[in-house]
């Protein structure tokens, strides 16, 4: 497999594309909802929530963890998972801006 090259991409580019990932699977959206659903920290439930074993939600809590949009305590025996509210809206920001983009009346090519 080929390097992705990130270098030759802008600063926004590579965010985009980082924050992209995020909804790239259906479960990891899944977590995202529930936890704005409960507005508070979870802890444990979301397999229940989910539907998926243990395993595969450690593994989509831990990719949303790196990619800054949830963070987690430990409590206890357990971690309990909540938006990061300061890097969900700094990624709204820039998806939005991104999706903002409109080709002018004018350039329409087709």
């Amino acid at each position: 497999m080929g390097l992705t090259k990130t270098e030759i991409f802008s600063e926004q580019q590579n965010q985009i594309a980082v924050f992209a990932k995020a909804f790239a699977h259906p479960a990891r959206v899944a977590i995202l909802q529930h936890l704005f659903k409960m507005d508070t920290c979870v802890c444990g439930d979301l397999v229940i929530e989910i539907g998926l074993a243990q395993p595969t939600i450690s593994q989509h809590l831990k990719e949303l963890k790196q990619l800054g949009l949830i963070k987690g305590n430990i409590e206890g025996t357990s971690v309990c998972y909540c938006i990061d509210q300061e890097n969900w809206n700094k990624m709204k920001g820039i998806l939005n801006e991104f999706f903002n983009l409109d080709i002018s009346a004018a350039g329409n090519c087709c």
